[in-house]
């Protein structure tokens, strides 16, 4: 995607410098604007950089950079390091709308670009639990009323039995039940992170996150990352010169790079947290699939992790259960929050989910998921011969990179045009630094494993051909 040669973008500005008032990047904005929305400047028309810019207009590269920051807050831009800004569209917003959604969006696509559980026997599971519970009116009618705002005591338990896979500490007191993941993470910005306020991640990271920042008006910064994921010395050296409320990581199956932190650097990473007054948000959603993996971070620094799990990439998404494990101190602070939110969390779904956890169900599940991932992948790896990818034996995804001179997302769209969906490294981009060229495709959604390996073999095909 080219600059537009066909519209001459600088004689539109300078008259507008000319005869305008106010600030002259507001001015030069609003020029942009006009072109923008009058459908002079297209969707993807690259403008100029902010030095060439400034120099033909006369003014500097920082009044450019002021004048394109105003676009981008408003939709009309995007930027990213290394690379330019770009005109949006509503191609464009649409896209970056999809790209945080939980449901496919067209019924022949296949559909490579979400991780959920593989369904196998949740239907029956979920059948024999609901006929036990018809025949306990007793326990119908306590879930059919208010329940404490942090959850039933036997529902804490099967959470904290949950939090067992990742080697946490904690008692069931500090449990607090949520409707899914997202609800969760929700539940702890709130509580603990004020708007303005300033959460550091990886460069990568989970889209709800992302999305929940922007909405709830919190600073959101990406830092580098190395083999074992977000970079405990890129943490300290912002931590240095930076008040920062919060770090968002991923310890375990890094969503989407499929990192494992090892736990020396864990370690430094809670180190870090305790010298400059950090809370710790983990998400271990991915975490319970893996068998053998280090202690969460919540193990080494449990005074200030708040970490949140869920059932949907193991046992149902649609049940929407999740847990947060907080510490003593912020449980009522928490407790507040969900009042605020939603009351409590669905009592029924919950005491679905308590039954299968604590009556083994749960674990017998999360051992058919990991089989039938490590079957899927094993079937799958052969496909992506020839490209350069990362993933975990135990993570429903991989993570490939894409070939030089090519942009992840013109894959993404050239796969979409032969139906098939992955996600590209822009739908996890944190912030406008440049980040790496990879796509995210799945092994778990795929209805058959004729669908899945047609859909790889494209995705093999377009990659090699591009």
């Amino acid at each position: 995607m080219g600059v537009n040669n066909n519209i001459d973008m600088v004689s539109i500005i300078r008259e507008s410098l000319l005869s305008g008032n106010g600030p002259r990047y507001k001015r030069i904005a609003q020029a942009l604007e006009q072109e923008i929305n009058q459908g002079r400047l297209s969707e993807g028309t690259k403008l100029q950089p902010h030095r060439i810019m400034g120099d033909a207009l006369g003014v500097t590269s920082g009044t450019v950079s002021k004048a394109y920051a105003e676009l981008e807050k408003t939709g009309l831009v995007r930027s990213r390091v290394g690379d330019g800004t770009y005109v949006c569209g509503q191609e464009y917003l649409k896209h970056r709308d999809n790209s945080f959604r939980n449901i496919l969006m067209s019924d022949r696509a296949i559909d490579l670009s979400r991780n959920t559980h593989i369904s196998m026997d949740d239907i029956s599971y979920t059948s024999d639990t609901l006929k036990e519970m018809a025949h306990a009116p007793q326990t119908l009618r306590q879930l059919l009323e208010y329940t404490p705002e942090t959850g039933l005591p036997h529902h804490r338990q099967a959470g904290l039995e949950w939090f067992k896979y990742s080697q946490a500490t904690g008692n069931d007191q500090q449990v607090i039940c949520t409707n899914g993941a997202q609800h969760a993470l929700l539940c702890i910005l709130l509580a603990c992170v004020k708007p303005g306020g300033t959460v550091v991640t990886e460069l990568v990271s989970y889209p709800g996150l992302i999305e929940l920042a922007r909405n709830l008006g919190i600073r959101l910064i990406g830092l580098d990352m190395d083999e074992g994921g977000l970079s405990v010395e890129a943490l300290e050296t912002f931590c240095k010169s930076h008040n920062v409320t919060a770090v968002y990581c991923t310890p375990t199956l890094q969503n989407p790079t499929t990192r494992i932190m090892p736990p020396e650097q864990r370690q430094a990473l809670a180190n870090v947290c305790r010298q400059y007054n950090v809370l710790i948000i983990e998400d271990d959603v991915h975490g319970a699939l893996v068998s053998d993996r280090p202690p969460a971070l919540q193990y080494y620094a449990p005074e200030r992790t708040l970490m949140f799990t869920s059932l949907s990439k193991v046992l149902s998404g649609g049940v929407r259960v999740g847990y947060i494990l907080v510490p003593t101190s912020l449980l009522s602070r928490l407790t507040s929050v969900m009042r605020t939110t939603c009351w409590m969390a669905t009592p029924l779904t919950h005491e679905l989910a308590s039954r299968w956890i604590l009556e083994g169900v749960a674990a017998r599940i999360r051992e058919r998921q990991r089989q039938e991932i490590h079957r899927r992948k094993e079937m799958m790896a052969p496909l992506l011969e020839g490209l350069n990818y990362h993933s975990h034996p135990d993570c429903p995804h991989f993570w490939i990179e894409v070939p030089e001179t090519w942009r992840a997302t013109e894959i993404e769209q050239q796969l979409a045009t032969q139906q098939v969906l992955v996600k590209s490294s822009e739908a996890f981009a944190v912030g406008r630094q440049a980040i790496p060229q990879f796509i995210r495709a799945s092994i778990s959604v795929a209805d058959n494993d004729h669908e899945l390996a047609v859909g790889f073999q494209r995705l093999q095909e377009t990659m090699l051909e591009m």
